[in-house]
C-alpha cells in the first residue's frame, strides 16, 4: 500500500472502533491530520478568521471536529493491535506521564498473529 492509502484508510473506517490498525496506518493518518490542521491554520490566517490572533479559527475548528471521531477510532484500533483496550486512550488525560505512556503503546509493534481483537493486519505471522 502507498502512504496515501494508509493515511486515508481511517477515514474510510470513520467510526469503526473494532479490529486492528497497524503502525503504518496510524502514523500516516496522524501525519495527514497534522497537515490538515496546518492548512486550516494557514487559511484562518489568510482570511483573518482566527480567534484573537491565535492562529486557530473556523477552518481549524472544522478540521478538529471532522477528524475527532476517526482519530479516536484509529487510536483505539492501534491499541487493539498491541492487544490493549481502546480505553487506554484515556491515559493521555494524566498530564505528561499519561501522554508518554500512550506514545509508548502507540509505537510498540503489534501482536504477531491473531489476538483478542482480530487477525494480524499484515497477514499471517
Amino acid at each position: 500500500m502507498t502512504p496515501i492509502d494508509w493515511a486515508t484508510r481511517p477515514l474510510k473506517k470513520y467510526a469503526d472502533f473494532t479490529g486492528r490498525a497497524p503502525r503504518a496506518e496510524y502514523w500516516w493518518f496522524y501525519l495527514l491530520v497534522i497537515v490538515v490542521y496546518f492548512v486550516g491554520m494557514i487559511l484562518d490566517s489568510m482570511i483573518g478568521s482566527n480567534f484573537g490572533g491565535s492562529g486557530y479559527g473556523m477552518f481549524t475548528a472544522l478540521a478538529a471536529v471532522a477528524l475527532l471521531i476517526p482519530s479516536l477510532a484509529a487510536g483505539a484500533r492501534r491499541l487493539h493491535d498491541t492487544d490493549r483496550s481502546g480505553w487506554w486512550l484515556l491515559i493521555a488525560l494524566i498530564p505528561l506521564i499519561g501522554a508518554i505512556i500512550l506514545l509508548v503503546f502507540l509505537v510498540t509493534q503489534g501482536t504477531q498473529g491473531a489476538n483478542s481483537y482480530g487477525e494480524d493486519p499484515y497477514g499471517a505471522a
